[in-house]
């Protein structure tokens, strides 16, 4: 092949090279222009070139321009290719991007113009400028502003079903799209989800708690994306929801509330929607009214009391619930020995305690709290006292060692709000003054039989004034150096802190005298040694009566009754009155019994052995050993009722008020008595007598006379204050069963034999004391202690307490005893009483102690709380 070079010389004369190109030979012709040309043409096909120099030669390249004016639409994941296309300028081109850019996953051959590749982003309308350069030189350029559209990935919805769901469960199920620009915006176009579940407008997500069953119930689901033009996809979908089977439980079964007390509960259901709370019937307040599994709720017992049923219902299934029985008392508390001043041992205001639930798989012991003596004395009750900052139900407990406990009465474990020594010098004792030692050894007082060991401190039941919110009781102590000097001391103490009062105590001492010859002179003195407080006190119309006995009949003591006022401030002593002035003895023992009260204010208490001079028609005429006496609030003696055979129970020491305790009981109008006393001591014999005309001397002038044994048998002996429930008395004599006594309103008579009695053989030495507890004349239960092993010298042995609860219709239906392993009381307490209130039962005990002499154990009082369980 040739390669022609044509040049045109600067003049008239061309020169025309001619080269080989494989052999690199060459020869150069010269010509003239024209001819030049012509051969140029000619020679064309094997390549012209030439170059000029000045003259009348020119470049003849055509000019530049771009002929794409529009790019194609692409899509995201799909191949794009588009070529841009130029026409003239000298080759070769060369492209590029002189302003923006390409998508994503886009590139522009710089040789070619093709722009090629798989985008990776959507884009609408995106402005670039491109740019081609020839060959030339210097080098052509031409630009052209293109716009490139990148359209998304068409808008789909992939889902084609969705999850079941099931009733009361937690629902979740995510629609998620394909495709289109985000954000998305989820809706649905046809349809309605099922109650409970919603759908995520901005996630596609269903969620919830479905509330109600649905069998595939169709819908259509929508999304929009934010393109531009935007994009839309439905779907058609069906969501079943099945049913299920939900269950509730409460968190406890059974309570007792005082009113207005605070409960907290809680249920636990696999109702993911939780459940709601509701009161029947309606009363109190519960906050809040609906609440998640497990999550406690408060419930405040409404103000009236009664029975209430408090249900926790499923929300997503009505038919699901369960409940709690509360019971709500009014009972405001337990003040005095035996209740009230009737002594009638009865409480017709529990409402939480039934003959249904009194059973070993729902009542039982519940906690303990351990004290610093023997509980000799009955524990009381208050509701609703503000201590230390926060309201409780509050039982106080005082013990043989002087000590004066208080006991939130609920809280489990045994939560103490307070405690005093009454004898340390903040309770107006003497530094180094002890409790009086008592027992075989050692004793400093009486006649070493250790009927009440291992010491003697309070003994007598305290009573509380709740308009003052103080506490009255009495403390005995002695000096610990010389054992000689011994103190009593009536303390006012203040519920809320068990700090003394303004003014207290108030030592009661040898300087009280009454007028009488037993000391040999004209008057007789109170003894502080001798004397033993073994009555429980009675206040009554804001005064305080003490009644005293003597401490294993060591002499000289004698049955003193006195009475002391309070006024905030100071003590005074308003009466006093010896009951055997001339003769001695005559003690006020009732088994720790206090001296009951009428409306009137007027006092009644039994005497104990003692000479009896009454009916003399001269003086001595005042001695009332023996008797059942009426006394004015002034302690002047009213009237009086003495067995027959008196003169017989002082020789034999069948003292007629050695354990029994002044009962009361008020009949309707209209009926032959309308005022009833009862009472009895050892000889068996229970005697009821017409209060407005007690008979004085005389079996005969009884109203009625009710043997529960052989006389002077001591079968039956009674050592306990009787209980007055529904026009039944409860009586248990020693070695005897709890029988009842049915009262006729219409003739005031009980009937002359028991009309049901327990099933045991009978309670041992000393009997029992029952109370009964009752919402109203129903629900009647029986409580009574078998505290016959109490440990001392004189008991047949040492054991727990046993507490026994019968139906008070049917004495034979026991329907529990704490003779289970795990509702073992302490050691037993003669005389013991048991107090019943808002749902729980309360023992005092003697803890671990079994020493029958000086004590041996290492709890030596213990307070048993017995109540229902929870579930």
């Amino acid at each position: 092949m040739f390669r022609v070079e044509c040049r045109i010389l600067n003049r008239p004369l061309v020169s025309f090279r001619m080269m080989n190109g494989t052999h690199r030979r060459s020869a150069t012709v010269l010509v003239r222009p024209w001819t030049a040309l012509a051969l140029c043409a000619l020679l064309l096909p094997y390549g012209c070139g030439g170059g000029g120099g000045g003259g009348s030669g020119g470049s003849t390249t055509p000019p530049l321009s771009i002929g794409t004016t529009s790019l194609p639409n692409g899509q995201v994941g799909n191949s794009y290719s588009a070529t841009l296309a130029a026409t003239g300028g000298a080759a070769p081109l060369s492209w590029s991007v002189s302003t923006g850019a390409l998508p994503g996953g886009l590139s522009l051959n710089a040789s070619s113009g093709l722009i090629s590749g798989t985008p990776t982003a959507a884009v609408n309308s995106s402005a670039l400028t491109v740019t081609v350069s020839d060959s030339s030189k210097p080098a052509l350029t031409k630009s052209a502003a293109l716009t490139i559209t990148i359209m998304p990935v068409t808008l789909t919805i992939p889902a084609t079903t969705l999850p079941s769901g099931q009733l009361g469960s937690t629902y979740s199920a995510a629609l998620t799209e394909n495709g289109g620009t985000p954000p998305y915006t989820w809706s649905i176009s046809a349809g309605t989800l099922p109650r409970g579940l919603s759908l995520n407008a901005q996630t596609g997500a269903i969620g919830g708690v479905p509330g109600a069953v649905v069998s595939a119930t169709p819908l259509t689901f929508k999304v929009q994306d934010s393109s531009s033009p935007q994009q839309s996809a439905s779907v058609n979908l069906a969501l079943t929801v099945a049913g299920a089977t939900l269950s509730v439980t409460v968190s406890q079964l059974r309570a007792g509330l005082t009113v207005t007390q605070p409960l907290s509960i809680s249920a636990t259901t696999n109702d993911a929607a939780g459940v709601t709370w509701s009161i029947s019937p309606t009363g109190g307040a519960l906050n809040p009214a609906a609440s998640a599994s497990g999550v406690n709720v408060t419930l405040t017992a409404p103000s009236a009391a009664g029975v209430y049923t408090l249900t926790a219902t499923s929300v997503s299934d009505t038919s699901k619930s369960s409940s709690a029985t509360i019971g709500v008392t009014d009972l405001a508390g337990a003040y005095t020995y035996h209740n009230d001043l009737a002594r009638d041992g009865s409480n017709a205001q529990e409402y939480a305690l039934t003959t249904a639930n009194v059973t070993t798989a729902s009542f039982g012991k519940l906690f303990s709290c351990t004290v610093d003596g023997a509980i000799y004395a009955q524990p009381l009750w208050v509701a609703n006292l503000t201590v230390g900052g926060g309201v409780h139900n509050v039982v106080f407990v005082a013990t043989a060692h002087d000590g004066l406990f208080a006991f939130d009465a609920d809280a489990s474990p045994c939560l103490q709000l307070w405690t005093a020594n009454l004898i340390d010098t903040n309770h107006g004792a003497n530094a180094g003054e002890i409790t009086v030692p008592s027992g075989t050894t050692g004793n400093v007082v009486g006649s070493g039989y250790g009927d009440i060991t291992p010491e003697v401190g309070v003994i007598g039941t305290p009573v509380i004034d709740p308009a003052t919110r103080i506490l009255y009781v009495l403390s005995k102590s002695v000096d610990s150096a010389t054992k000689k000097n011994f103190y009593q001391r009536l303390h006012a103490i203040d519920l809320t802190t068990g700090n003394e009062k303004p003014g207290s105590p108030m030592a009661i001492t040898s300087s009280t005298t009454f007028p009488g010859t037993g000391d040999g002179g004209s008057t007789v003195k109170f003894n502080p040694q001798t004397e033993n407080q073994r009555a429980g006190l009675a206040l009554v119309n804001g005064t305080v009566y003490v009644a005293w006995a003597s401490h294993e009949d060591t002499g000289p003591y004698y049955g003193w009754v006195m009475g002391y006022s309070y006024n905030g401030s100071t003590f005074t002593q308003t009466s006093v009155l010896n009951v055997v002035p001339n003769v001695g003895y005559g003690g006020i023992w009732m088994s720790g019994g206090a001296p009951a009260a009428d409306a009137a204010g007027n006092l009644y208490l039994l005497t104990a052995n003692g000479g009896f001079d009454a009916g003399n028609a001269s003086a001595p005429n005042n001695d009332y050993g023996d008797s059942y006496l009426k006394l004015s609030n002034t302690l002047q003696v009213m009237d009086y009722f003495t067995p027959s055979d008196q003169a017989s129970d002082e020789s034999n020491d069948y003292d007629f008020g050695a354990g029994g305790a002044a009962v009361l009981a008020d009949l309707p109008a209209g009926s032959p008595v309308t005022h009833l006393a009862l009472g009895g001591g050892k000889d068996s014999q229970l005697y009821v007598i017409n209060r407005d005309q007690m008979g004085q001397l005389g079996d005969a002038n009884a109203w009625e006379q009710i043997s529960l044994g052989t006389k002077n048998s001591f079968h039956g002996a009674i050592f306990s204050t009787p209980a007055l429930w529904n026009n039944n008395l409860y009586v248990a004599g020693v070695n005897a069963p709890l029988s009842a006594f049915q009262l006729d309103t219409t003739t005031a008579m009980f009937t002359a034999a028991s009309t049901t009695s327990s099933p045991s053989t009978g309670f041992h030495f000393p009997g029992s004391t029952p109370s009964v507890s009752a919402s109203g004349t129903t629900n009647g239960i029986v409580w009574a202690l078998d505290v016959s092993q109490y440990c001392t010298q004189q008991s047949p042995g040492c054991g727990p307490a046993v507490l026994h609860a019968y139906d008070a219709t049917n004495l034979k239906n026991e329907l529990w005893n704490s003779g289970g392993a795990t509702d073992t009381a302490g050691n037993a307490v003669k005389f013991t009483v048991p107090t019943i209130a808002n749902g729980k039962v309360y023992v005092g005990t003697r803890g671990n102690d079994t020493g029958k002499s000086s004590g041996q154990g290492t709890v030596f009082g213990e307070l048993d709380v017995y109540g229902l369980k929870p579930n």
